[in-house]
């Protein structure tokens, strides 16, 4: 079951419910009705006018009155929007299924506990479809208090666990920050109006992540951020002006209504691209290799990939040992192998390889945006992504295709995987699965075409040119001096009498007892 909660809160309750009893944007609400509220369901249902539509003067009126008595310390935006949603799965639940649904998120939020109808905020759920409600509260309480929100979203989603739990429905992912924050619906219809293949936002948490996997400063993240065309923009503290504190990133021609870019701090991408986990990743404790020179030998290029393979080889079988001994020992193994899909992909150029990487992104994050401590397998697998990456900037070599080291990283995610599943992260496992399998189709090429069947002759004609091809032409001889060359276009067929054209047939030819005589025939 997923909860989602609204953002921004609105301002005004009346339209909210205008659209859950009206028929949806696509006729999709059937048989809207109030299935709980702080009250019985029965007192709050919005009763029908002669015409058929709902008055809703009553019902907003209660909901209304906490929020007018508060005065200015109200909020401004005091509607509270949240959606329970169930798989399509999953089987149908009864009305009373739902409100107890809904009781317990409006307890475990704290905006009306069990035994605080009266003193509590005024919500009612409203259902118009099978598989969900929708809960609407004002943030107002009752005894003339605000409520808190603090962490509701995490809330929610521990009271769809309980439901699932209790009702047998499908189990979902945990709310432990381990998925990267998915563009808005906004996002998406921007994204689909210029053409693009995703927003910018998935772009831009690509290029910061293959930045921090390659650089092994500060300096050299801001430097390959510029590089690959993105716009970086620095915050500085106040009592150092030298020291960053923060940073945001925009893509070129992502603009907004003002005209200006569009930012995102590395928080709105994922939880381990802000700027203090960023850091993390340079401290003396995390292996780093030294600059490469411009002149590298075929011998030195071949020896980074191999040692890229052995490494990956050598974390394979160092994860599967911890996943039954150890398991929290192997987390800093897998979140580095997050940096060497991501620096291979943008190495090669590899769609496929890109594609792994951003499957695996969940995969290498521990629960709640927590940083692994490094560990020695962890170290050199990041050592490997930065010596990948610094032989591709320096060379710009992308024509080589290791595909050795693409099976190696391959097995790499599926040890990952038995690793997420042996802590039961299911969703993690999930998505290392996900990219093994990218990874499989990238190392295994694509079958050849079935050779075309030989032509068959259904003519004489036909038949003879297989059977006796044309000779080769002579090889043609240069030119005189003062004569014309060839025409480059190629030689051009001699011209010759036009074929004559078709005869009508004669009248004789039209009587049902003439039969027309081939030609060339003699009569």
């Amino acid at each position: 079951m997923i909860g989602k909660i609204s953002t921004p809160r609105g301002e005004h309750v009346q339209p909210l419910l205008y659209y859950l009893f009206g028929p949806g944007r696509q006729e999709e609400h059937t048989d809207p009705h109030i299935v709980a509220g702080w009250r019985h369901p029965a007192d709050l249902e919005p009763p029908l006018r002669p015409d058929g539509t709902r008055d809703f003067t009553k019902l907003a009126g209660l909901l209304m009155q906490p929020q007018a008595a508060l005065g200015k310390r109200a909020y401004a935006r005091p509607v509270w929007h949240c959606s329970m949603r169930a798989a399509p799965e999953d089987r149908i639940l009864s009305d009373d299924e739902w409100a107890a649904i809904a009781h317990e998120v409006l307890d475990r939020t704290g905006l009306a506990p069990y035994g605080q109808e009266d003193e509590a905020v005024r919500w009612v759920a409203v259902r118009h479809g099978d598989d969900h409600i929708h809960l609407v509260a004002m943030l107002a309480r009752q005894d003339g208090g605000k409520p808190g929100l603090s962490w509701e979203r995490v809330k929610v989603r521990a009271a769809c666990l309980a439901a699932e739990q209790r009702y047998g429905l499908r189990s979902t992912a945990p709310a432990d920050r381990t998925a990267a924050r998915r563009p808005t619906r906004a996002e998406n219809e921007k994204a689909a109006r210029r053409g693009l293949e995703e927003t910018p936002r998935i772009t831009l948490r690509r290029q910061v992540a293959t930045a921090a996997a390659a650089a092994n400063s500060e300096d050299e993240f801001f430097a390959r951020l510029g590089q690959a065309g993105v716009l970086v923009r620095k915050r500085f503290s106040i009592k150092n002006p030298g020291q960053v504190t923060g940073y945001s990133v925009a893509l070129p021609g992502d603009t907004a209504k003002t005209g200006g870019p569009v930012w995102y701090g590395g928080g709105k991408l994922a939880a381990d691209l802000t700027w203090p986990k960023l850091r993390q990743r340079w401290t003396p404790d995390r292996a780093a290799p030294g600059r490469l020179r411009p002149d590298l030998t075929a011998g030195e290029r071949n020896a980074i990939w191999e040692h890229a393979t052995r490494t990956a080889a050598d974390a394979t079988a160092q994860i599967r040992t911890l996943a039954g001994t150890n398991p929290a020992a192997a987390d800093d193994a897998a979140w580095a192998t997050s940096d060497t899909l991501h620096v291979a992909a943008a190495m090669l150029g590899s769609r496929i390889l890109r594609q792994a990487a951003d499957a695996y992104d969940r995969a290498a994050r521990s629960p709640y945006g927590r940083i692994p401590p490094p560990s020695p397998v962890g170290n050199r697998l990041r050592q490997a992504a930065r010596l990948i990456s610094a032989f591709a900037y320096v060379t710009q070599e992308r024509s080589m295709a290791p595909l050795v080291l693409i099976t190696k990283l391959a097995a790499l995610a599926e040890a990952v995987a038995e690793l997420r599943q042996s802590q039961q992260h299911a969703t993690q496992a999930a998505a290392a699965l996900r990219a093994a399998e990218h990874l499989h189709a990238a190392a295994c090429p694509a079958p050849a075409p079935p050779p075309r069947p030989a032509p068959r002759a259904s003519t004489a004609t036909q038949l003879a040119g297989l059977s006796f091809p044309a000779p080769a032409r002579p090889a043609a001889r240069p030119p005189a001096p003062g004569q014309p060359g060839p025409d480059p276009d190629g030689p051009r067929p001699p011209r010759g009498p036009s074929p004559p054209r078709p005869r009508r047939p004669s009248p004789l030819s039209r009587r049902p007892d003439h039969r027309p005589q081939a030609p060339g025939s003699l009569v």
